[in-house]
């Protein structure tokens, strides 16, 4: 899966185990799953994102999926957005330690500031962050129109779209489907919202438009 980047991928759970947990971007209970819940599970989002696209991590956190996905998809141009200060920092240091032509970004999806910002990406991603239907209402509109959302969700992903359908559809939502990747211990649900062509209200604005871009934000 990491090819040769699998020493990258060590060191950065080595960098989760010790100064991640210190710092609290990660529970300790979460450490002897590492690979199987958060490094493996995070990497198969490149199953679901076409070659040489630009990526949005939203609530990056420590950087789930976004940075397993940047050691695995090198062709990936990836953007970590993140609203909590000492997070940034972390996300910051763990890029330059694995020198990853990643951008750190501050902000919050669901600001008009942060939408103005960092523009619209092909595939916007997140882990663990809103139910579906608040997932998309944030998300989409910083999904260009033919790009897609790509949300990793649990067992329950089948009934999350279910249930957030009208959500999702009012957020600019098109064809959804669930992609089951792994199994057992690593099996992973990516739920996968691809936008509409048309330009929905809360997709536009001053920040509509653009693609994200692939530069580093070093803001805090």
């Amino acid at each position: 899966m990491f090819g040769d980047a699998l020493p990258r991928v060590r060191r950065y759970a080595e960098l989760l185990a010790g100064p991640g947990r210190e710092q609290g971007v990660i529970g300790p209970r979460e450490l002897p799953r590492l690979w199987d819940r958060h490094l493996v599970n995070s990497a198969y989002v490149g199953r679901v994102v076409p070659a040489d696209s630009t990526v949005l991590d939203v609530g990056s956190g420590a950087g789930l999926p976004g940075i397993p996905l940047a050691l695995a998809r090198p062709d990936l141009t990836i953007t970590l957005l993140e609203p909590m200060a000492r997070r940034v920092a972390w996300l910051e240091e763990v890029v330059a330690a694995l020198g990853l032509d990643v951008t750190v970004r501050r902000g919050r999806a669901e600001e008009r500031e942060t939408r103005r910002a960092v523009g619209e990406f092909d595939v916007v991603t997140a882990r663990a962050v809103a139910p579906m239907g608040r997932l998309a209402t944030w998300a989409m509109p910083l999904v260009r129109p033919g790009g897609r959302l790509a949300a990793l969700k649990g067992a329950s992903a089948h009934d999350e779209v279910r249930r957030d359908a009208n959500d999702l559809r009012a957020a600019g939502g098109g064809e959804v489907e669930v992609v089951r990747c792994g199994a057992g211990d690593t099996t992973t649900h990516i739920v996968v919202v691809h936008r509409t062509e048309r330009r929905t209200a809360a997709g536009s604005g001053p920040g509509a438009g653009r693609r994200g871009r692939g530069r580093k934000d070093r803001s805090s």
